[in-house]
């Protein structure tokens, strides 16, 4: 079958095309009349950070999700990037104005609530997540600007808004920012709030970007050497937030990377001669590290060496591997004992669970006959009563 190159290309401008889908001016007013804080708006955001505050507490995904649907936060950040896209400079002075009112109403609310809090953060996973971004952060608040624009421009509006505000995230980084100025912890508060420097830069950026593609209304009368500055401006302030972020990425994949590792190397080297690794732990000391906590017989010459052959086979280095050792005070006989238990307890877990497999399997099987039986013969005539 042979290509038909100007079908192909009407199909895919018939589906691309926004053109006809879209409402620029009406977009432009609903996004000028978006971008303030105050009365209702002020209020809402500080309920919603406080709201916010609470999930990041007590590490509740569903309360965070909930507080980021109810933030008016977008607003303003969309504001900028309609504001530079359409050389609006009274737009941009004031979109930013109500950024910085929104940044100081939601770190006074978040930094109020942690220093009333009597709980205490023993485990803050929802916390530390906020404090390491990285150009995965950059794709999320790029790609969810770009959405964020199109829906607010579309002529019959959807619920894409909802999924923006959820994926950018722009709250529980304000949120942890608080929580770090509570507790006077700066890496809480450095890390939460370049991740919503990042968030904020991109969601301006890309909403620029769909201002310019959509050919939306632009002031006139502006000096074209100003608007070559504003240019400018922003490649440099994108290239100085995305430098970090690319950085923080590359070690996250090497963590990641350390961790399957470690896992890895001590899943193959659990018996250690008449030793055993009862657990490890991951660390940070100028480079990552792995303790290993083993017990039984000390390790002669030989088991360290054969240890340490297999770590560099799994790509950890010898500086990055540290041995523990927990002498039980056995005697070899004991220490026989103690690892023909283990062997047996592992023997009969796997027992138990093909034990259980097979009873499922049984029980499957006496269900496909019981069907079997069930089903009509298709060349048997069926009549049918009156």
């Amino acid at each position: 079958m042979k290509w038909d190159k100007n079908y192909l290309k009407q199909t895919v401008r018939y589906y691309a095309n926004i053109y006809d889908h879209i409402d620029t001016d009406d977009a432009a007013q609903r996004i000028k009349s978006a971008i303030w804080f105050r009365g209702p708006n002020a209020w809402i955001l500080a309920f919603s950070i406080i709201i916010a505050s609470v999930g990041l507490n007590v590490n509740s995904t569903a309360v965070i999700i909930g507080a980021m649907l109810i933030s008016p936060l977008m607003g303003p950040i969309i504001g900028m990037g309609l504001a530079i896209g359409t050389n609006d400079l009274d737009l941009l002075k004031q979109a930013a104005k109500n950024v910085l009112v929104m940044v100081l109403i939601s770190l006074v609310a978040s930094t109020l609530f942690f220093l009333l809090s009597p709980l205490d953060l023993i485990n803050p996973t929802e916390l530390e997540a906020r404090t390491s971004p990285s150009i995965y952060d950059v794709l999320i608040a790029l790609f969810g600007g770009l959405t964020g624009i199109l829906e607010n421009s579309r002529k019959e509006r959807g619920t894409a808004i909802a999924g923006v505000a959820i994926a950018t995230a722009l709250m529980p980084p304000l949120c942890t920012a608080g929580y770090g100025l509570s507790c006077l912890k700066m890496h809480y508060f450095l890390g939460a709030m370049y991740l919503f420097i990042i968030n904020m830069v991109f969601i301006t950026l890309a909403t620029y970007v769909m201002v310019k593609y959509l050919r939306f209304r632009t002031v006139t009368g502006i000096d074209p050497a100003l608007a070559q500055r504003r240019a400018h401006l922003m490649s440099a302030i994108v290239a100085i937030v995305i430098i970090p972020s690319f950085i923080s990425a590359i070690g996250m994949v090497r963590d990641n990377n350390f961790e399957r590792n470690v896992e890895a190397f001590v899943r193959e080297n659990r018996l250690v001669s008449r030793s055993y690794i009862y657990d490890y732990h991951i660390y940070n000391d100028h480079g990552r590290k792995v303790e290993l906590s083993l017990t039984g017989e000390p390790l002669s010459y030989e088991a360290q060496e054969a240890l340490y052959a297999s770590a560099r086979a799994h790509r950890i280095k010898d500086a990055q591997l540290v041995i523990k050792e927990h002498s039980l005070g056995m005697t070899g006989e004991e220490m026989n004992e103690m690892i023909r238990e283990i062997y047996d307890k592992t023997d009969r877990d796997m027992a138990e669970k093909e034990a259980q497999l097979n009873h499922i399997q049984s029980r499957l099987d006496s269900l496909t006959r019981l069907v079997e039986s069930l089903v009509v013969d298709p060349g048997i005539p069926i009549v049918k009563g009156d």
